[in-house]
């Protein structure tokens, strides 16, 4: 019984953690369901090359790989809201 409280708590604990981390419960638990699982250390360094990949334009149709756009100019990834 000890150890079940002890299990809960803990769990408990650690949700309080993520709650803190992600800004409210909600966000909390979409890390948890979605994030945590496809989380993996990559190898992108600040200054390197981008890794190629798929992407969607801005008409949402479109598919392009980023190496066909680049031509060898930089790349900025900026993650943000703007609202």
């Amino acid at each position: 019984m000890i150890v079940a409280i002890s299990v809960a708590l803990l769990l408990l604990a650690g949700f309080g953690v993520a709650v803190y981390l992600a800004g409210s419960p909600r966000d909390a638990y979409g890390m948890l369901r979605y994030a945590v699982w496809q989380m993996s250390s990559g190898e992108v360094q600040a200054g390197g090359r981008a890794p190629d990949a798929e992407v969607m334009a801005l008409d949402g149709t479109t598919r392009f790989r980023l190496h066909e756009r680049l031509n060898g100019r930089p790349l900025v990834l900026v993650f943000g809201s703007y609202t």
